[in-house]
């Protein structure tokens, strides 16, 4: 089951979901239609970009060392400025949601509003961008409960024409579900990122 754009408004206001800047401020009827979908909230493209290094010859295994720290050195870390980032065809890089988002656990949150649940999220790209063949994520859209900070985006162009990246542009959506009962564990290695490569 997925939350309804009035839910999410809902969850926005009573703690359930925090995302900062608000995408609530100051805000008429048309700026809430183009931040909110039907069942979804709208990130735009933060402007922390990071684009693979050629390294031809190695081969990176995943199942030794930290990700974060080989992340950080296949990655130059660049800044995407007002006149744009082209993303040619075929070539895959990092960015990051402008928006921190945090999905408080049940324990964290006053009793009142503990007693509806905590949420988890998917993000999702949105339908303009991926018909001219953008990619956001690669079989990793799970924002899990508990989680706190900017989200990553794993971009790729598929399509036939480079593509200009924005800062602010709308980038995602944001797809939200209740979770049945209180999750344990740590959050994961990415939490607090404000970074790519997992950092914060």
């Amino acid at each position: 089951m997925i939350l309804s754009n009035r839910e999410i408004l809902a969850a926005l206001e009573d703690g359930r979901l925090v995302i900062e800047p608000s995408p609530l401020g100051g805000t008429d009827a048309a700026a809430l239609e183009r931040v909110f979908d039907r069942t979804s909230i709208n990130l735009r493209l933060g402007d922390v970009l990071r684009v693979p290094i050629d390294q031809p010859g190695i081969i990176w295994d995943p199942m030794s060392g930290s990700t974060i720290e080989a992340l950080a050195r296949m990655y130059d870390r660049g800044e995407l400025r007002e006149n744009g980032y082209v993303l040619p065809p075929r070539q895959f890089l990092l960015g990051m949601t402008a928006e921190r988002v945090a999905l408080p656990l049940a324990g964290d949150l006053p009793a009142d509003v503990a007693a509806r649940g905590c949420l988890a999220g998917r993000v999702e790209g949105k339908r303009s961008l991926a018909r001219l063949g953008l990619l956001v994520h690669f079989t990793a859209p799970t924002i899990h409960a508990g989680f706190e900070g900017t989200i990553a985006l794993e971009m790729m162009n598929l399509g036939p024409a480079p593509i200009l990246l924005r800062p602010g542009m709308f980038i995602c959506q944001l797809i939200l579900e209740p979770v049945m009962g209180e999750p344990f564990g740590s959050g994961g290695q990415f939490f607090g990122q404000g970074d790519p490569s997992g950092r914060s």
